[in-house]
């Protein structure tokens, strides 16, 4: 499988297949393909792989696409302004990513569920709390929302992030719950009650501006819908 990626702060990432290689995604996670490429819908792994998924924020459902009869070419597109990163993971070495980071991959890499190690704190921790594992061996292709800060952190080094900027960790590294301390940090900083934390060794990717942030802040700017006598005559 060789690729391309392309399209700048929208991109894509353009898969150019042989003859009876395939990429996996999501369902209504292509973006376009040559007509030789032949899809199949899968729970990827059986029902417990299919919950596992559902839980972390993905789709129940995942499509293979397989190059029939010669060459082929697939494109999937990120659904967010930032970039696309292509991850190698190999035994032993997998990554854990915030959810809906997933674009695609080639079929040896597996997707499961990863929770924060206190489920005591962690439900109301925000969107870090689940996050995703990709191990096995193939190539992955990650969404980051926004620009892209990278870290390498020694045994030991910690840094703090505010939930759902964490892209993509390797899993080597921990991550865990802090608390806001002081209560006037913790209902008036707008940082809300917990921090993550990561620990290394390991690689880190932050990501600038979650969607899901970004959806926060824009929602006071939406117009409200009014309903007037008219409307309800």
């Amino acid at each position: 499988m060789q690729y391309q990626i392309t399209g700048g702060q929208l991109p894509v990432v353009m898969c150019y297949l042989d003859e009876g290689e395939s990429m996996i995604t999501e369902s209504g996670g292509m973006s376009w393909m040559s007509p030789n490429m032949e899809m199949q819908t899968t729970t990827g792994g059986g029902l417990g792989k299919m919950f596992s998924r559902m839980f972390s924020g993905e789709h129940a459902f995942q499509n293979i696409y397989t190059s029939k009869n010669g060459p082929g070419t697939i494109a999937f597109s990120s659904s967010f302004p930032g970039s696309i990163r292509p991850v190698k993971i190999t035994p032993g070495h997998g990554v854990i990513i915030q959810k809906s980071s997933f674009l695609a991959s080639q079929p040896g890499v597996e997707l499961s569920v990863y929770l924060q190690k206190k489920l005591s704190t962690g439900f109301f921790s925000g969107e870090g709390f689940v996050m995703q594992r990709l191990s096995g061996n193939g190539v992955a292709f990650l969404e980051i929302d926004g620009s892209a800060v990278e870290y390498d952190l020694e045994a030991d080094e910690t840094i703090l992030v505010s939930t759902g900027h964490v892209a993509m960790m390797d899993d080597t590294c921990t991550m865990d719950i802090q608390d806001v301390k002081g209560f006037k940090n913790m209902f008036f900083g707008g940082e809300g009650f917990f921090y993550t934390s990561v620990t290394g060794p390991g690689h880190v990717i932050l990501q600038t501006i979650p969607i899901a942030k970004l959806a926060r802040e824009i929602i006071p700017f939406m117009p409200v819908q009014t309903t007037t006598t008219s409307d309800r005559s």
